[in-house]
């Protein structure tokens, strides 16, 4: 009995134990609870409070412009008059002499760009209008002797005066170089019927030869590296002539395959022959099948001319059939010799089907497109002409001006690109050119020559040009869609580039620049700072810019150029669309401060 009383007891105890302590569990359940929805009270409130206003700051900052303060930007130092960022002769030591690889585009890295506006030489003044520039130009405004000091014997160009006279003259062209193409229209009757409307002038001098091209319905692209030759790009273009810096060295040419009617080399000092044959095997790339190559100088003529090249008329004999040999490999024809003259033309037909990756040069496999041109190395083997292009040979190609308006074969190989886009692109231009020149009265003045369409498609804005007094250079993004061959088979101009890197040519070289929705497209990957910097640097003292954007960058734009010393206005498209405006800017001529000091 004792023992049962005592389990009961203890059992009793137990059991009063448990239930204060359930009680106690329910009553802080209960209040954890009650804390909880005041805490998710209060937090809730705190999100609405701060969530909301930040997704609705985030969709105002999309719909309405983007702003930003102006800053004035300071001036280089005098120093930079001529800054050419990737082709800067400060930096050559940088890099190898293989090829003369040195003088090829080469840019400064992010950390080394200058953040200011590269001022004119001291007493720079406006550029003497077109045409009366091909003949003449202020000294101050290129202000180097060199090749009038070294060249004073051939007449490239001579100093009177306050100014520079072009006469006409050149290493292979002592009587002029109208005398000079006089000749050669006769041995290429197509450079009379609009048969050769582009060509190409390899170490170009003063580019009289591109000049007096322009009078017979040929454009052309003068290309020389910046070297010993001061300045001869920028002589070029002060003249109002096409010309951009390049070289032939280890890298392709920024152009696209057959695209060029004619390529022309007047001692031009490039060694053909060296190499096995690289430089030529780049020269066939880019020209058009049918196209002409011309070469006049070593090893041409070499019977009556060796005596003045230092060397042997053993060698020369040797390096001409060694030439003629490397161009019968490449399916060159020589077409016509005459006098220091010598004419290949590049085959159109079976030629090509002969070639394997056995024969020497090889033909090209498929790994690479030919029309990749941007920072892509050469390549010692031979791109044959696609066959299913049937009208890229020369003479399957619509005449210029025709050619101008008609679509061309190639732009099926542009994505999304076809016959109702491009009249339709082409159309469209004829309305907007037609609503800029109410704008910018200066459009189709003698105050405009050298024009630039920074981010073409077709060559549309430059088409509509055709009437005015310029010459426009189309550049084709080499990260956007592959145009730059259309544009060259309506017989325009052009090249490929990068925005986010400086353009191959000196400062104040262009009077018009033009852009249509270039920051929209570039601007996850360039600066826009840095893109309006380099058409500072481009652009002429008094020259014209046109952007055409959406509302979004156009204010922002402003602000920024403001500090450049640019002034701008901005207008309504020809249909005044609400989400797209045009800004048009005029850049002052001013004078280095510290020069004046």
């Amino acid at each position: 009995m004792k023992n049962k009383d005592s389990k009961s007891a203890a059992y009793s105890d137990k059991s009063s134990r448990i239930i204060p302590m359930t009680l106690m569990l329910i009553v802080l359940c209960g209040f954890s609870f009650y804390l909880g929805g005041i805490f998710y009270s209060e937090n809730n409130r705190f999100f609405k409070q701060n969530v909301a206003p930040a997704i609705q700051l985030r969709k105002q900052a999309v719909e309405a412009p983007h702003q930003i303060e102006s800053v004035e930007v300071p001036e280089c130092s005098s120093d930079y008059q001529d800054y050419t960022p990737c082709t800067d002769p400060k930096r050559w030591r940088k890099y190898g002499n293989y090829r003369l690889s040195f003088m090829e585009r080469h840019c400064p890295p992010m950390v080394e760009r200058k953040e200011c506006l590269v001022p004119p030489p001291p007493a720079y003044k406006v550029p003497i209008r077109w045409p009366n520039s091909r003949d003449q130009c202020w000294y101050r405004n290129v202000p180097y002797d060199w090749i009038n000091n070294e060249k004073s014997n051939q007449h490239w160009l001579r100093k009177e005066g306050e100014k520079f006279i072009f006469p006409g003259g050149g290493t292979m062209f002592p009587n002029g170089v109208g005398a000079y193409v006089d000749l050669m229209r006769d041995l290429i009757p197509g450079m009379k019927n609009g048969t050769i409307r582009t060509a190409i002038d390899t170490g170009c001098g003063v580019a009289s030869w591109g000049g007096d091209l322009l009078d017979r319905g040929i454009l052309t692209v003068s290309l020389a590296p910046r070297d010993n030759h001061e300045a001869q790009v920028q002589f070029a273009l002060e003249r109002g002539i096409p010309a951009i810096l390049g070289i032939i060295s280890t890298q392709r040419l920024p152009f696209p395959s057959n695209s060029f009617d004619m390529a022309h080399c007047s001692r031009c000092l490039i060694p053909w022959t060296e190499f096995d044959g690289l430089y030529l095997l780049e020269i066939h790339r880019i020209l058009r099948p049918g196209g002409f190559w011309v070469l006049s100088g070593p090893p041409v003529n070499y019977e009556n001319r060796w005596r003045g090249w230092n060397t042997t008329v053993e060698e020369q004999k040797a390096d001409f059939e060694k030439l003629k040999k490397l161009l019968t490999s490449m399916c060159f024809k020589l077409y016509t010799m005459k006098d220091d003259i010598a004419v290949w033309q590049k085959s159109s037909d079976s030629c090509y089907d002969q070639l394997t990756l056995a024969s020497f040069p090889p033909k090209c496999d498929d790994s690479m497109d030919p029309d990749s041109a941007w920072y892509i190395p050469l390549r010692t083997c031979l791109n044959a002409p696609s066959q299913k292009l049937k009208k890229l040979a020369l003479e399957s190609a619509p005449r210029w001006p025709e050619r101008l308006h008609i679509t061309p074969e190639r732009i099926a190989m542009v994505p999304g690109g076809n016959s109702g886009g491009f009249k339709h692109d082409d159309s469209k231009w004829k309305v907007r050119v037609k609503h800029y020149k109410t704008l910018l009265s200066a459009l189709g003045s003698d105050k405009i020559r050298n024009v630039m369409d920074m981010n073409t498609l077709y060559g549309g804005f430059a088409a509509s040009l055709i009437s005015y007094p310029v010459w426009v250079m189309n550049v084709v993004s080499s990260y956007g869609p592959n145009s730059l061959g259309v544009v060259y088979d309506r017989g325009l101009i052009g090249t490929y580039h990068d925005w986010c890197e400086a353009f191959s040519t000196y400062p104040r070289t262009y009077d018009l620049l033009h852009l249509d929705g270039l920051f929209t497209a570039e601007s996850h990957r360039c600066e826009t700072k840095y893109v309006l910097l380099e058409m500072d640097r481009i652009l002429r003292p008094n020259g014209y810019v046109i952007i055409r954007e959406s509302n979004y960058y156009v204010d922002s734009i402003a602000a920024i150029v403001k500090g450049m010393r640019w002034g701008c206005q901005k207008h309504d498209t020809e249909n005044n669309v609400e989400k797209e405006k045009l800004l048009i800017c005029q850049k002052k001529l001013w004078h280095s401060k510290r020069s004046q000091q």
